[in-house]
């Protein structure tokens, strides 16, 4: 019986890892260039191979000088604060963090360097999509202060304008500042119920959930109340998700809420997509399950789009740039999607418009301690 091991070869490992490997020789001319590689960079191997470093990556400075340091120290150099790859006219830009060893094999001088890439992308989707739920824990200890303190002079305030209706009798001038007293004191109330659910543990009310039909019932109810501006939702669900458990109250706030938010930026006669599908760059893990998969829906609009500057800004209670908008809308989708384990996130669409992604885990056990 032979126990020798068996000889493996290292290009071909190096060919199954999920970092992008590139390997030049001394003169920085690029000698090896992984799948991985080509696509984190959008460069192919056919194109790399036997060119200079610094012509397939003509705009990378920061990793010129990083390669330069190691031919000449003969050391590893880890730089694991992001850099942002870019590539002319090739893939986006995406952020990654480099290691650069030099090739030096046994007994012998250096012959060169290895570059490792690791892409950031899905660490910084994540780190953005966690930031605004930090800035709900804040509002939660406020609303908790504040809700008690603020309705009962609310419900003091509408009953005495109720009486005073009441007493003037026909009506009058007077009368329509008394219904203007009890329409804003409606409206207070209303947003202060909007803070308690923020504030509010969710009752775990987890019900099957067949997100294509959720969808479609939200749709067909946006698409009747707005006809008259030629809306045209385009559904592109993934018939293969399975039935997963949630909230189904919630989700149908959480997803009415974002599809009314895209009807309204939306521009008249334009297309609104909605998709579904299986979000293979992320699981959940939780103690003693299997990884479980997770479920994304996007809805995209072709309206004006969120400014750079207002990125940050949205999830931010009592922040909105509609007329009349109390601010707390998304500051309450984030909150839904947050109790469901999942994240929220928007990006500005290629020609135009707005795309939020919400990603679910597909948990199918009523429990939502528990494992599957």
């Amino acid at each position: 019986m032979n126990t020798e091991p068996s000889s493996l070869d290292a290009s071909l490992i190096l060919d199954q890892i999920d970092d992008a490997v590139i390997a030049i020789d001394q003169q920085q001319i690029v000698r090896f260039f992984n799948p991985a590689a080509q696509l984190i960079t959008g460069l192919s191997e056919k194109f790399s191979l036997g060119r200079l470093f610094t012509d397939c990556f003509p705009e990378q400075k920061q990793l010129w000088q990083l390669v330069e340091s190691v031919m000449q120290s003969g050391r590893t150099i880890a730089h694991h604060e992001a850099i942002t790859l870019k590539i002319t006219g090739k893939s986006p830009e995406r952020p990654v963090s480099a290691i650069v060893s030099p090739l030096i094999p046994s007994a012998a001088q250096q012959q060169g360097a290895i570059v490792v890439l690791h892409d950031l992308t899905r660490f910084h989707d994540l780190e953005e999509a966690a930031r605004p739920a930090e800035n709900l824990s804040l509002v939660r200890i406020m609303a908790a202060g504040l809700a008690h303190e603020i309705k009962n002079p609310l419900g003091g305030i509408k009953g005495a304008a109720q009486l005073l209706q009441a007493e003037l009798g026909a009506p009058s001038e007077l009368q329509d500042y008394t219904r203007m007293i009890i329409s804003e004191a409606d409206r207070a109330n209303r947003i202060i119920e909007e803070l308690l659910n923020i504030s509010r543990p969710r009752s775990g009310q987890k019900d099957p959930i067949n997100l294509g039909q959720l969808l479609d019932e939200i749709i067909n109810l946006q698409q009747a109340s707005n006809s008259e501006r030629c809306l045209r939702f385009i559904r592109r669900f993934d018939p293969s998700l399975p039935i997963f458990s949630g909230d189904r109250d919630l989700l149908i706030r959480l997803f009415l809420n974002l599809i009314k938010n895209a009807c309204e930026a939306a521009p008249t006669d334009s297309n609104i997509l909605v998709e579904s599908g299986i979000n293979a760059d992320y699981h959940l893990n939780l103690p003693g399950s299997r990884p479980i998969p997770m479920a994304q829906v996007s809805i995209s609009d072709r309206g004006p789009g969120i400014p750079a500057s207002e990125k940050d800004k949205i999830f931010t209670p009592f922040y909105t740039t509609k007329t009349g908008g109390s601010g707390l809308g998304l500051a309450v989708c984030q909150k839904i999607v947050a109790d469901h384990r999942g994240f929220l996130q928007f990006s500005q669409r290629s020609g135009g418009g707005t795309r939020v992604k919400v990603t679910l885990p597909l948990r199918r056990n009523q429990n939502p301690a528990s494992s599957e």
